[in-house]
């Protein structure tokens, strides 16, 4: 599904107006009536129920007047509070405002901060708040009287519907203006808005639906709409068929280079989760002393020795033999449990530019390059980098604080400059490619932040990339599937002391998951 900011939406909704006929005020009554319907699920039934609508002036809170009057009709009692004084209430929203004022029905003013008392007790009664105040053009902070009630609302404890979009919550960023309504579910409209889909937006929005209110699906289809948030038939419909006459070499072949003396585990998890991406080979070079050890611990996977420092880290020495193998494989993982020993760095350094097989790069290796990301431009094939916020800040030679607080901007801006594919982790990884397309993803949880989830990672994309997915192919597939196996152990084993093992154990099962609903939406 495609994800929009703002602004795109704007466009959307005046293309369905003034291209397509559709009156605004038909956009309108469809929003409110969905709005409806998802009370409805909340409330069990309207009859009874005591429903407060809190409106701003513009066109979120003549959604809000449409489900107010729908609401009303079904028999709940519905009390409608206005942050806004009623004459700056204008356009279609205007229009509702007078449907709901002649059927009878009053408008309460409650902007000011004398109005606290009043608020709180409508909400004593209330089964259901309804947020309409701000929209998806909502920017800057909230003045103070307006946080006040957002307070109220928030610590109300009755459930709230979000329209749109929670009210105070910036939809590009995802980011909060000062204060915020905690939405128990929002309902958006046509498509998701990008700041419902990225912490903390989608934290603060609760359970968020995607309601149809009739834009032409020409338009929401719209291959200049280059943001999707991730599901599985998407990712199913880039995996490669397996046919019966099918045989390893028809996968693909990942070399890993990865471990060093202590971090033996990361180059044998990377490895075995290229392999349970569906590779058809997988080798993993190591220094030679730890030869002997991976062998035995991951007998599926070839072994390949390396010539090695004092410390048993890579060293540059290794360059040859490595060059040698990538005339026999399709990709290359390089990175995890590498350690920054200095001969380990430069042997990194020397190596990227010169090869000529699509590259998934993690943990040491991207550590390799802080300060040297002009290495990243010169490489003859495809990149995908996969930093955590960490690893990104040091990289950029910012925060890491400023990476969380502008995650988005910063990933496409990035992959765009340095042409490469990057996978920013974290709660709701991000996946920009160098052409402006982004995937965010929704699976993962908690339990995931685990040393060793991230070389589990890395090998999956590896095992995607050989498989002839396009590198943001496979780091959107890969991020998905390694998410929904995190989701899968941590539903059968709960999230406390889940290991990066539980997700490779449960590979399989994401893939069967991610097959059948290709299948379905086929």
């Amino acid at each position: 599904m495609r994800a929009v900011t703002a602004a795109e939406m704007r466009e959307l909704d005046r293309q369905a107006i003034e291209e397509y006929g559709i009156p605004g005020l038909v956009l309108m009554e469809n929003a409110g009536r969905s709005v409806v319907q998802e009370a409805l699920e909340m409330l069990g039934q309207a009859r009874g129920r005591q429903v407060t609508v809190f409106i701003g002036k513009g066109n979120n809170g003549g959604d809000g007047l449409v489900a107010a009057r729908h609401l009303h009709n079904l028999g709940a009692e519905v009390k409608v509070l206005s942050l806004a004084p009623l004459e700056e209430i204008s356009g279609d929203a205007a229009v509702n405002l007078a449907i709901w004022q002649r059927m009878g029905q009053r408008v309460y003013y409650a902007g000011r901060e004398e109005d606290l008392n009043a608020v709180r007790l409508f909400l004593v009664k209330t089964d259901l708040i309804i947020d309409a105040i701000y929209g998806t053009g909502f920017q800057g902070k909230v003045r103070e009287s307006v946080s006040k009630i957002f307070d109220v609302i928030n610590a109300s404890g009755k459930p709230v519907l979000a329209v749109d979009i929670p009210s105070g919550l910036h939809a590009d960023t995802g980011q909060v203006g000062g204060n915020c309504v905690q939405a128990t579910r929002t309902v958006t409209f046509a498509l998701p808005k990008l700041g419902l889909l990225v912490e903390p937006g989608a934290g603060l929005c609760g359970e968020l639906k995607v309601a149809d209110i009739s834009i032409p699906a020409v338009l929401l289809d719209n291959e200049q709409l280059k943001r999707h948030l991730l599901d599985a038939a998407m990712v199913a419909s880039w995996l490669p068929v397996r046919r019966s006459t099918d045989h390893k070499g028809d996968f693909g072949h990942v070399l890993v280079v990865a471990g060093a003396a202590g971090y033996s585990g990361a180059a044998v998890l990377c490895a075995l989760a290229a392999a349970r991406a569906g590779a058809g080979l997988v080798t993993l070079a190591v220094p030679a002393s730890l030869q002997p050890v991976v062998s035995t611990m991951a007998p599926e996977i070839m072994t390949l020795a390396l010539p090695q420092t004092d410390r048993q880290t890579i060293s540059t020495e290794a360059w040859p033999v490595i060059k040698k193998m990538l005339e026999r494989c399709q990709v290359l993982a390089l990175g995890p449990g590498l350690t920054t020993h200095p001969e380990t760095v430069d042997m990194v350094r020397e190596l990227l530019p010169q090869i000529g097989v699509p590259v998934v790069l993690d943990a040491d290796g991207l550590n390799a390059l802080v300060g040297r990301t002009a290495i990243f431009r010169q490489l003859k094939a495809p990149l995908v980098i996969t930093p955590h916020p960490g690893e990104m800040a040091r990289l950029l030679g910012v925060a890491p604080a400023e990476v969380q607080e502008k995650r988005l901007a910063l990933a496409e801006e990035t992959a765009a400059r340095w042409r490469l594919t990057l996978v920013l982790k974290g709660a709701r990884t991000l996946v920009a490619c160098p052409d402006g397309t982004l995937y965010i993803n929704p699976t993962g949880n908690p339990g995931m932040a685990s040393g060793g989830s991230g070389d589990v990672l890395t090998g999956v994309i590896a095992g995607l990339l050989a498989q002839g997915l396009t590198a943001g192919e496979a780091a959107a597939a890969g991020v998905y599937a390694h998410g929904l196996a995190g989701d899968l152990a941590a539903g059968e084993k709960g999230p406390q002391g889940m290991l990066a093992g539980d997700i490779l154990h449960y590979l399989p099962r994401a893939w069967q998951v991610i097959k059948q609903a290709g299948l379905l939406a086929g």
